[in-house]
């Protein structure tokens, strides 16, 4: 079978043709390897690779379907993991100076499960340093490249792995978000990313078990496929006190469904927020998708009011409290923006922190009444489109100045501070050619009622299915 017809195949489908022998997890894992190879030069995606590692791994895969072992549900796909996540005896730098030789002596939780649903590890992806900001660059790796446009930016922070799906370079991908890490670069890489509710994949090790900002999901190509590794990584950990309770298996099920009269709320901008006109032409374009599917799609948007200022004190303040130590310690070796960060969370005070909370509080229910009338909202992943990656944040959108580096991702921090899951989905292009996403927000903890209606608008429309030009 060509290389392209392997890497560019459905999770699923890879994973069925595994288990029933008909391609071997070594052919996988060497059509990979290969892929790397030919295309990361251009895009640097994949930042550590262990090759010898990765085909020792799929021989054990071979040999354990040989013995007619029971295997998992990603039994022989490759995965290359984030750079923010500790993979044990595998060189994982943070995208920091600091920790450019740090190799770990554990696998973070979500890599154990992984591997324990028979993933197999070939190395890291790139992401900007400690995660901050949604532009892929660092001063260990350099720049991840946008595979549509490679002088634009892939967004971030889980970049390298949006690139590396997009670019056939491996099937599934995990990747975390705090204010949009998950949904950016898969937006601007026509690829698939899903913010789950926090809690449903634990995350372990950490300091912030308390914390519903930031959470750990899946990317992929398809729906079907995140679904599949959303299967194998969500569930309950008693180490990881908002984790729930639901098991994984749930994201098994099929994702058809009848959506006839499902309300949908459309909104261009979040209640008044800049969005280039490109971005809302391309959205504006597959309204008509969602009708075709059955949904009753109307002009609306939940009350937004103190949102930016309620998620700064949480991003903040979980800065603060993970790496003041780095600050203290590492200040000359720590990019502006990632200072600032911190600092400004040394800033707040418990008053100050009391207020995000209550105001969260109010925020959540809010959303919550607003998604007792619309089961979803769809609106803008991001703000604009991809733009030039040696430009290291966005300043301004439609003449309106951005007031610090983030500001420009309000589309999706806005909807990490309600606490609701979110998904990114391919939508549309462009006039220059530049993919844009569709950001598909279901009711609280409606994870599985999310990925259907993502299901339904991406079989519509078939948008994932344009490949990137490096691969061609």
């Amino acid at each position: 079978m060509p290389d392209n017809d392997i890497c560019f195949m459905t999770a699923l489908e890879l994973a069925r043709l595994v288990r029933e022998r008909q391609l071997s997890a070594r052919e996988v894992m060497e059509a990979h390897l290969r892929q790397i190879d030919r295309v990361n030069p251009r895009v640097n995606a994949i930042v550590t690779l262990a090759p010898e590692r990765a085909l020792a791994g799929a021989d054990a895969a071979d040999a354990a379907l040989a013995r007619g072992d029971d295997v998992g549900v990603l039994h022989g796909l490759p995965v290359a993991h984030k750079d923010l996540v500790p993979t044990k005896g595998i060189r994982t730098t943070f995208g920091s100076p600091i920790f450019a030789d740090n190799v770990p002596d554990h696998d973070g939780l979500i890599i154990q499960r992984l591997r324990a649903a028979g993933a197999i590890t070939m190395g890291k992806t790139n992401t900007p340093e400690f995660g901050a900001g949604s532009q892929t660059y660092n001063e260990v790796f350099g720049e991840t490249l946008n595979p549509y446009d490679i002088t634009r930016t892939c967004g971030g922070s889980s970049g390298g792995a949006a690139v590396a799906l997009a670019c056939g370079m491996q099937p599934i991908a995990d990747g975390s978000d705090t204010g949009g890490s998950l949904r950016n670069p898969a937006n601007f890489c026509n690829v698939i990313g899903f913010r789950v509710s926090p809690g449903r994949v634990p995350a372990w090790p950490g300091g912030g078990s308390w914390n519903p900002t930031s959470v750990q999901g899946p990317m992929a190509r398809t729906v079907s496929d995140a679904a599949l590794m959303l299967s194998a990584i969500a569930g309950p950990d008693p180490r990881v006190p908002i984790s729930i309770t639901e098991p994984g298996e749930r994201f098994l099920e099929p994702l058809e469904r009848d959506f006839a009269g499902t309300r949908i709320a459309w909104s261009r901008d979040l209640g008044g927020l800049p969005v280039d006109p490109r971005v809302t032409a391309a959205i504006d374009a597959q309204r008509g998708a969602f009708e075709s599917v059955g949904c009753v799609v109307e002009d609306a948007e939940p009350d937004f009011t103190d949102t930016d200022a309620v998620f700064k004190v949480w991003r903040h303040y979980a800065r603060a409290m993970g790496q003041t130590q780095l600050l203290e310690n590492y200040r000359d070796q720590l990019k502006d923006t990632v200072i600032w960060d911190i600092e400004q969370g040394q800033k707040l005070t418990g008053p100050q922190v009391g207020w995000g909370d209550s105001k969260r509080a109010e925020l959540f229910q809010r959303v919550h009444d607003f998604m007792e009338t619309y089961e979803f909202l769809v609106c803008p992943v991001s703000q604009v489109p991809p733009f030039d990656v040696k430009q290291r944040y966005v300043t301004e959108i439609n003449g309106v100045q951005m007031e610090t580096y983030i500001d420009w991702m309000k589309s999706c921090y806005y909807i990490t501070a309600t606490a609701h899951p979110a998904i990114s989905v391919p939508c549309g292009f462009t006039p220059e050619g530049l993919p844009v996403g569709v950001q598909i927000v279901g009711r609280y903890r409606d994870d599985f009622g999310v990925l259907q209606l993502a299901h339904a608008f991406e079989q519509a429309t078939g948008t994932w299915k344009r490949r990137p030009g490096v691969t061609v």
